[in-house]
């Protein structure tokens, strides 16, 4: 789950707003698809990590970081025709008002319709990509928002905040670990509020003592991404903890702990 590391402040205090025309050949793409034969019912995109600014190619490093979590959700949703894939930014920051990630988002849930026909698709998103995700969430292909320890810079005293209103109509839930020095989990959790307002289908997991990369707990991490996706996506019963927080009000379905060994009795 580990990423290139973030400020904790988006120096231009933006809220992605793309509004940057697209440059002949300046064109995302979608990695090698994992998973998934002949037929496919649904698509999950994974949107990296990356930086404030940054007008070059998306480290490698950091698009290979996305890998074993699509490897890990390809073979758990294999019965169920699930592919994967991992978007390709063509630019490695935000970019303030461009917000590339979120044009990038879009362009790829595009790409998905082209390809693979009306399937529902499950943005999953780290760090900026989190981000990216819960902004992209309107596109008519979302069905559901997956953003692990979100980038979510300190809107300007709490005038300006990210939109939430996309969100709506979709599952989305947000992970966080609770000791994270680069993206603050306390921000993910106002942001959960104002979306659970907007959308009652909006949970939040918080992983106890670990950090942004979320090592400590990276098995049921996966674990609960590969839930979540069974869920929204093919309409399979969502595990306990899942289920409550969804049915959970404010602030208990926000504050979700993430129980160690979770997803170990899960088959998956």
């Amino acid at each position: 789950m580990a990423q290139q590391a973030l400020p904790q402040r988006d120096p231009e205090g933006t809220h992605g707003r793309p509004n940057a025309p697209r440059k002949s050949g300046d064109t995302a793409r979608l990695g090698k698809p994992l998973g998934a034969g002949r037929t496919v019912h649904g698509v999950a995109l994974l949107l990296p990590g990356g930086r404030a600014e940054g007008t070059g190619r998306p480290s490698p490093l950091t698009l290979a970081a996305q890998r074993p979590l699509a490897r890990r959700l390809a073979r758990a949703c294999a019965e169920e025709g699930l592919v994967t894939h991992v978007v390709h930014y063509r630019r490695r920051g935000w970019n303030g008002s461009a917000a590339d990630p979120v044009r990038d988002a879009g362009w790829a849930a595009d790409e998905v319709v082209r390809r693979y026909g009306d399937v529902p698709v499950c943005l999953v998103g780290t760090g900026m990509g989190g981000r990216a995700a819960l902004q992209a969430a309107g596109h008519p292909a979302v069905a559901a928002v997956l953003a692990v320890a979100p980038w979510l810079p300190e809107p300007r005293e709490l005038l300006e905040p990210d939109p939430v209103r996309q969100l709506c109509g979709r599952r989305v839930l947000i992970v966080h670990g609770t000791n994270d020095e680069l993206t603050d989990p306390d921000l993910s959790f106002r942001l959960a509020q104002r979306a659970k307002k907007a959308n009652r289908d909006v949970c939040r997991f918080e992983v106890h003592s670990d950090g942004h990369g979320l090592r400590q707990h990276r098995a049921e991490v996966q674990s609960l991404v590969v839930d979540f996706v069974r869920g929204t996506l093919f309409g399979h019963h969502f595990a306990r903890p899942v289920a409550d927080a969804l049915a959970a009000p404010p602030p208990l379905g926000l504050r979700m702990p993430l129980a160690s060994g979770f997803g170990a009795s899960l088959g998956y």
